[in-house]
């Protein structure tokens, strides 16, 4: 569901379990060694993930360490991200000269814990969230408005090096599968032009739901 969701430039590898030939490099394994079983394994499979990615790009693996933030260390000339939760994890990677970044994330298609919303929404956010379910109660949009501040962020992040606060960044959802991000903060300079926003897609298949968004160069 994640490949569907993006250009065909970039590599998609998706894992519903977690296989046992997934391995890490030796880097990786330390910076894990202490973490839950749980984080272990969801760590693992992602990077699993990306490896196959990128060699369907034909880039060799090399440790995809967490950097300032947190942020993965991709390879260079490539751009990727990452996601998991339960029952799904996924990397996506494109060379750098055909994106400028991209951003995905995975939520089980459930609500949002109570409270939830008003933490990370504003509050027309909140306001459109209250008319989408009146049309479509069966999709939880709080969700797919939390996914999709994830994947703005993820986007952004390689493009600046800098935190964005969820109230940094106005969300309108389309019930089409698209949705826009417009930042609330001087955005990015991609090439020769200033990003001022984002433009995702969103999906909802099967008890989880994803968002992507590609920043072309």
């Amino acid at each position: 569901m994640i490949g569907d969701l993006l250009p065909d430039v970039v590599a998609a590898e998706v894992a519903y379990n977690d296989p046992p030939e997934a391995r890490l490099e030796p880097a990786e394994a330390a910076v894990i060694a202490k973490a839950v079983d749980k984080r272990r394994r969801e760590f693992t499979t992602a990077r699993h993930c990306a490896r196959a990615a990128l060699a369907r790009l034909g880039v060799a693996y090399r440790p995809i360490i967490p950097g300032h933030l947190g942020a993965p260390s991709w390879p260079d000339g490539v751009v990727g991200s990452l996601t998991h939760c339960d029952g799904f994890r996924a990397a996506v990677v494109a060379r750098a000269t055909d994106l400028a970044s991209v951003g995905i994330d995975a939520e089980p298609a459930l609500p949002l814990p109570d409270d939830v919303l008003e933490i990370i929404s504003l509050p027309d956010e909140r306001k459109r969230i209250a008319s989408m379910l009146l049309l479509r109660p069966d999709i939880p949009w709080d969700r797919i408005l939390f996914s999709a501040k994830e994947s703005v962020y993820k986007a952004w992040f390689p493009l600046t090096g800098k935190f964005l606060d969820t109230s940094e960044a106005d969300l309108v959802l389309s019930p089409d599968g698209t949705f826009t991000a417009r930042l609330l903060v001087p955005g990015p300079i991609v090439g020769t032009r200033r990003i001022d926003g984002f433009e995702g897609r969103w999906s909802v298949r099967d008890g989880l739901l994803a968002t992507a968004i590609a920043v072309t160069p």
